[in-house]
Protein backbone atom coordinates (compact mmCIF):
# COMPACT_ATOMS: atom_id res chain seq x y z
CA UNK A 1 0.00 0.00 0.00
CA UNK A 2 1.16 3.53 -1.09
CA UNK A 3 2.73 5.74 1.81
CA UNK A 4 -0.50 8.57 2.83
CA UNK A 5 1.54 11.20 1.25
CA UNK A 6 1.50 9.62 -2.14
CA UNK A 7 -1.95 8.89 -1.61
CA UNK A 8 -2.31 12.33 -1.11
CA UNK A 9 -0.82 13.72 -3.66
CA UNK A 10 -2.54 11.16 -6.33
CA UNK A 11 -6.44 10.99 -4.70
CA UNK A 12 -8.44 12.13 -7.45
CA UNK A 13 -6.11 13.19 -9.70
CA UNK A 14 -6.96 11.96 -13.24
CA UNK A 15 -9.76 13.36 -15.19
CA UNK A 16 -10.64 10.96 -17.50
CA UNK A 17 -10.86 12.34 -21.44
CA UNK A 18 -11.01 9.25 -23.40
CA UNK A 19 -12.82 11.12 -25.95
CA UNK A 20 -10.12 13.13 -27.12
CA UNK A 21 -6.63 12.80 -28.81
CA UNK A 22 -4.29 10.45 -28.77
CA UNK A 23 -7.17 7.88 -27.77
CA UNK A 24 -10.10 9.54 -29.21
CA UNK A 25 -12.47 6.64 -28.14
CA UNK A 26 -16.31 6.51 -28.61
CA UNK A 27 -18.67 7.60 -26.32
CA UNK A 28 -19.43 3.98 -25.45
CA UNK A 29 -15.86 2.68 -24.68
CA UNK A 30 -15.20 6.10 -22.42
CA UNK A 31 -18.49 5.19 -20.43
CA UNK A 32 -17.37 1.25 -20.33
CA UNK A 33 -13.99 2.33 -19.14
CA UNK A 34 -14.63 5.23 -16.94
CA UNK A 35 -17.12 2.79 -14.77
CA UNK A 36 -14.56 -0.11 -14.94
CA UNK A 37 -11.60 2.50 -13.34
CA UNK A 38 -14.14 3.68 -11.16
CA UNK A 39 -14.68 -0.18 -9.59
CA UNK A 40 -10.67 -0.70 -10.16
CA UNK A 41 -8.48 -1.05 -7.13
CA UNK A 42 -6.91 2.44 -8.61
CA UNK A 43 -10.20 3.97 -8.53
CA UNK A 44 -8.91 6.61 -5.84
CA UNK A 45 -6.81 8.20 -8.61
CA UNK A 46 -9.93 8.48 -11.18
CA UNK A 47 -11.15 12.37 -11.19
CA UNK A 48 -14.25 13.84 -13.20
CA UNK A 49 -15.51 12.32 -16.61
CA UNK A 50 -14.50 15.12 -18.97
CA UNK A 51 -17.43 14.91 -22.00
CA UNK A 52 -18.01 18.70 -24.32
CA UNK A 53 -21.26 19.98 -23.35
CA UNK A 54 -22.61 19.00 -27.10
CA UNK A 55 -21.76 14.95 -26.31
CA UNK A 56 -24.13 15.29 -22.67
CA UNK A 57 -26.58 13.35 -24.81
CA UNK A 58 -25.19 10.84 -25.98
CA UNK A 59 -23.00 10.20 -22.31
CA UNK A 60 -26.68 10.01 -21.27
CA UNK A 61 -27.26 7.14 -23.78
CA UNK A 62 -24.32 5.57 -23.57
CA UNK A 63 -24.91 5.55 -19.50
CA UNK A 64 -28.42 3.77 -20.39
CA UNK A 65 -26.67 0.72 -22.29
CA UNK A 66 -25.26 -0.63 -19.74
CA UNK A 67 -26.17 -0.56 -16.01
CA UNK A 68 -22.71 -1.07 -14.87
CA UNK A 69 -21.68 1.86 -16.52
CA UNK A 70 -24.24 3.86 -14.31
CA UNK A 71 -23.51 3.06 -10.80
CA UNK A 72 -22.56 5.79 -7.94
CA UNK A 73 -22.75 9.30 -9.29
CA UNK A 74 -20.58 10.36 -12.03
CA UNK A 75 -19.01 14.03 -11.96
CA UNK A 76 -18.83 15.34 -15.30
CA UNK A 77 -16.33 18.16 -15.77
CA UNK A 78 -18.05 19.55 -19.45
CA UNK A 79 -16.43 21.51 -22.11
CA UNK A 80 -17.62 24.75 -22.99
CA UNK A 81 -18.66 26.37 -26.59
CA UNK A 82 -18.13 30.24 -27.28
CA UNK A 83 -21.84 30.04 -26.68
CA UNK A 84 -21.72 29.94 -22.66
CA UNK A 85 -25.83 31.15 -22.18
CA UNK A 86 -26.55 28.17 -24.05
CA UNK A 87 -24.03 25.58 -22.74
CA UNK A 88 -25.23 26.47 -19.35
CA UNK A 89 -28.63 26.12 -19.95
CA UNK A 90 -28.03 22.90 -21.54
CA UNK A 91 -26.33 22.06 -18.62
CA UNK A 92 -28.44 22.89 -16.16
CA UNK A 93 -31.35 20.76 -17.81
CA UNK A 94 -28.93 17.80 -18.39
CA UNK A 95 -28.47 18.00 -14.51
CA UNK A 96 -32.05 18.11 -13.92
CA UNK A 97 -33.28 15.07 -15.47
CA UNK A 98 -29.57 12.89 -14.47
CA UNK A 99 -29.91 10.65 -10.97
CA UNK A 100 -26.39 9.18 -12.00
CA UNK A 101 -24.06 11.97 -13.29
CA UNK A 102 -23.69 15.85 -12.47
CA UNK A 103 -21.63 18.16 -14.25
CA UNK A 104 -20.09 20.43 -11.50
CA UNK A 105 -17.41 22.22 -13.22
CA UNK A 106 -16.50 23.34 -17.09
CA UNK A 107 -13.61 23.81 -18.76
CA UNK A 108 -13.71 26.85 -21.53
CA UNK A 109 -11.30 29.52 -23.03
CA UNK A 110 -12.04 33.34 -22.96
CA UNK A 111 -9.60 35.90 -24.35
CA UNK A 112 -10.72 38.98 -22.36
CA UNK A 113 -11.42 40.03 -18.79
CA UNK A 114 -15.23 40.66 -19.97
CA UNK A 115 -15.62 37.99 -21.46
CA UNK A 116 -14.33 35.56 -18.21
CA UNK A 117 -16.43 37.61 -15.89
CA UNK A 118 -19.28 36.88 -18.65
CA UNK A 119 -18.09 33.38 -18.18
CA UNK A 120 -18.60 32.88 -15.03
CA UNK A 121 -21.83 34.17 -14.60
CA UNK A 122 -23.31 32.33 -16.77
CA UNK A 123 -21.83 28.99 -15.56
CA UNK A 124 -22.74 29.90 -11.81
CA UNK A 125 -24.03 26.60 -10.53
CA UNK A 126 -20.90 25.20 -11.40
CA UNK A 127 -17.09 25.60 -11.07
CA UNK A 128 -15.50 27.59 -14.38
CA UNK A 129 -11.81 26.60 -15.32
CA UNK A 130 -10.33 29.28 -17.74
CA UNK A 131 -7.44 27.84 -20.03
CA UNK A 132 -4.79 30.45 -20.04
CA UNK A 133 -2.56 30.64 -22.77
CA UNK A 134 1.15 31.15 -22.20
CA UNK A 135 1.55 33.30 -25.06
CA UNK A 136 1.13 36.97 -24.55
CA UNK A 137 -0.11 38.53 -21.20
CA UNK A 138 -0.17 36.03 -18.53
CA UNK A 139 -1.05 37.78 -15.42
CA UNK A 140 -3.80 40.28 -16.92
CA UNK A 141 -5.78 36.71 -17.83
CA UNK A 142 -5.26 35.30 -14.17
CA UNK A 143 -5.85 38.55 -12.45
CA UNK A 144 -9.04 38.71 -14.72
CA UNK A 145 -9.66 34.71 -13.88
CA UNK A 146 -9.33 35.56 -10.25
CA UNK A 147 -11.27 38.65 -10.22
CA UNK A 148 -14.23 36.27 -11.56
CA UNK A 149 -13.79 34.05 -9.25
CA UNK A 150 -13.11 31.33 -11.79
CA UNK A 151 -9.90 28.78 -11.60
CA UNK A 152 -7.21 28.53 -14.14
CA UNK A 153 -6.10 25.92 -16.47
CA UNK A 154 -3.05 25.07 -18.14
CA UNK A 155 -2.30 22.94 -21.20
CA UNK A 156 0.77 20.94 -20.65
CA UNK A 157 1.46 19.03 -24.28
CA UNK A 158 -0.37 17.68 -27.23
CA UNK A 159 0.20 15.35 -29.97
CA UNK A 160 2.98 17.22 -31.72
CA UNK A 161 6.17 18.57 -30.66
CA UNK A 162 5.45 22.06 -30.65
CA UNK A 163 2.27 21.71 -28.32
CA UNK A 164 4.56 21.08 -25.05
CA UNK A 165 5.68 24.59 -23.41
CA UNK A 166 9.30 25.06 -22.05
CA UNK A 167 9.49 24.65 -18.38
CA UNK A 168 10.32 28.08 -17.37
CA UNK A 169 6.72 29.01 -18.65
CA UNK A 170 5.14 26.01 -16.35
CA UNK A 171 6.97 27.07 -13.79
CA UNK A 172 6.27 31.00 -13.85
CA UNK A 173 2.63 29.78 -14.30
CA UNK A 174 2.76 27.64 -10.99
CA UNK A 175 4.78 30.30 -9.61
CA UNK A 176 2.23 33.33 -10.55
CA UNK A 177 -0.98 30.60 -9.78
CA UNK A 178 0.92 30.36 -6.27
CA UNK A 179 0.97 34.23 -5.35
CA UNK A 180 -2.77 34.56 -6.22
CA UNK A 181 -3.81 31.24 -3.94
CA UNK A 182 -5.62 30.59 -7.56
CA UNK A 183 -6.32 26.96 -8.13
CA UNK A 184 -5.62 25.24 -11.31
CA UNK A 185 -5.97 22.07 -13.84
CA UNK A 186 -3.61 20.91 -16.13
CA UNK A 187 -4.60 19.06 -19.32
CA UNK A 188 -2.49 17.63 -22.58
CA UNK A 189 0.62 15.69 -22.35
CA UNK A 190 0.63 14.35 -18.94
CA UNK A 191 0.18 10.88 -19.00
CA UNK A 192 3.55 9.56 -17.38
CA UNK A 193 4.94 10.41 -14.09
CA UNK A 194 8.49 11.92 -14.95
CA UNK A 195 9.92 13.68 -17.87
CA UNK A 196 11.35 12.20 -20.71
CA UNK A 197 11.05 11.16 -24.15
CA UNK A 198 7.91 8.91 -24.93
CA UNK A 199 6.02 8.43 -28.21
CA UNK A 200 3.75 11.55 -28.47
CA UNK A 201 0.42 9.40 -29.78
CA UNK A 202 -0.54 5.29 -29.90
CA UNK A 203 1.20 4.87 -33.32
CA UNK A 204 4.10 2.45 -34.13
CA UNK A 205 5.85 5.07 -35.67
CA UNK A 206 4.50 8.11 -33.97
CA UNK A 207 7.53 10.46 -33.17
CA UNK A 208 8.84 11.23 -29.58
CA UNK A 209 9.31 14.06 -27.86
CA UNK A 210 9.89 15.12 -24.53
CA UNK A 211 6.95 15.23 -21.95
CA UNK A 212 6.46 16.38 -18.61
CA UNK A 213 5.65 14.02 -15.93
CA UNK A 214 2.10 14.79 -13.66
CA UNK A 215 4.91 14.07 -10.66
CA UNK A 216 6.55 16.86 -11.38
CA UNK A 217 4.07 18.99 -12.17
CA UNK A 218 1.64 18.57 -9.14
CA UNK A 219 4.88 18.04 -6.93
CA UNK A 220 5.86 21.85 -8.50
CA UNK A 221 2.80 23.19 -7.73
CA UNK A 222 3.04 21.96 -4.04
CA UNK A 223 6.90 23.76 -3.86
CA UNK A 224 5.33 26.60 -5.46
CA UNK A 225 2.66 26.65 -3.26
CA UNK A 226 5.18 26.73 -0.27
CA UNK A 227 7.55 29.62 -1.71
CA UNK A 228 9.38 28.08 -3.92
CA UNK A 229 11.43 30.10 -6.46
CA UNK A 230 11.17 29.43 -10.72
CA UNK A 231 14.04 28.30 -10.50
CA UNK A 232 13.78 25.88 -8.54
CA UNK A 233 10.68 25.09 -10.22
CA UNK A 234 11.84 24.41 -13.50
CA UNK A 235 14.48 22.24 -11.82
CA UNK A 236 11.70 19.87 -10.84
CA UNK A 237 9.82 20.16 -13.67
CA UNK A 238 12.83 18.66 -15.53
CA UNK A 239 13.35 16.13 -13.30
CA UNK A 240 13.87 12.37 -14.55
CA UNK A 241 15.25 10.71 -11.63
CA UNK A 242 12.94 8.91 -9.49
CA UNK A 243 15.24 8.33 -6.62
CA UNK A 244 15.14 11.75 -6.01
CA UNK A 245 11.66 11.75 -4.48
CA UNK A 246 10.95 9.93 -1.50
CA UNK A 247 7.35 9.17 0.29
CA UNK A 248 6.84 9.14 3.43
CA UNK A 249 3.89 8.56 5.80
CA UNK A 250 4.38 11.99 6.37
CA UNK A 251 5.79 13.89 3.92
CA UNK A 252 7.23 13.67 0.57
CA UNK A 253 10.43 14.86 -0.41
CA UNK A 254 12.51 16.04 -3.58
CA UNK A 255 16.04 16.28 -3.12
CA UNK A 256 16.61 18.76 -0.30
CA UNK A 257 12.77 19.89 -0.17
CA UNK A 258 10.16 18.44 2.04
CA UNK A 259 6.91 19.37 2.01
CA UNK A 260 4.20 17.45 5.06
CA UNK A 261 1.50 15.58 3.96
CA UNK A 262 -1.24 18.06 6.08
CA UNK A 263 0.05 20.51 3.86
CA UNK A 264 0.11 18.99 0.92
CA UNK A 265 -3.58 18.03 1.73
CA UNK A 266 -4.56 21.73 1.53
CA UNK A 267 -3.04 22.30 -1.45
CA UNK A 268 -4.69 19.27 -3.49
CA UNK A 269 -7.78 20.37 -2.33
CA UNK A 270 -7.86 23.90 -2.93
CA UNK A 271 -4.76 24.66 -5.47
CA UNK A 272 -3.67 21.93 -7.31
CA UNK A 273 -6.87 20.34 -8.70
CA UNK A 274 -6.45 17.61 -11.13
CA UNK A 275 -5.04 16.44 -14.85
CA UNK A 276 -6.96 15.78 -18.35
CA UNK A 277 -5.80 12.63 -19.59
CA UNK A 278 -6.97 10.46 -22.66
CA UNK A 279 -5.20 7.37 -20.85
CA UNK A 280 -6.16 6.29 -16.93
CA UNK A 281 -4.56 3.16 -17.37
CA UNK A 282 -0.69 4.58 -18.77
CA UNK A 283 -0.37 6.68 -15.48
CA UNK A 284 -1.45 4.06 -13.22
CA UNK A 285 0.72 1.60 -14.72
CA UNK A 286 4.13 3.62 -14.67
CA UNK A 287 3.44 4.04 -11.11
CA UNK A 288 3.36 0.69 -10.56
CA UNK A 289 6.34 0.10 -13.16
CA UNK A 290 8.47 2.38 -10.47
CA UNK A 291 7.04 0.49 -7.40
CA UNK A 292 4.95 3.57 -6.43
CA UNK A 293 1.77 1.37 -6.48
Amino acid sequence: MPPDSLRILLAGLVDYAGLFPPASLSMADVATNYAAYGASSDASMLGRLVVPVARLGELTAAMAVDDRTARGTWRISALATDDHPHDAAQISAWNVSNTRAVVDSVELRASSASMIADAVHAFQAVTVFVEVPLAGDTSSHLDAIQRAGARAKIRTGGVTTDAFPASRDIAGFLRACADRHLAFKATAGLHHPLRNSYRLTYAADAPRGEMFGFLNVFLAAAFAFKGMAERELRQLLEERDASTLRFAEDAISWRDETIDAQRLTDIRTSFAIAFGSCSFREPVDDLQQLGLL
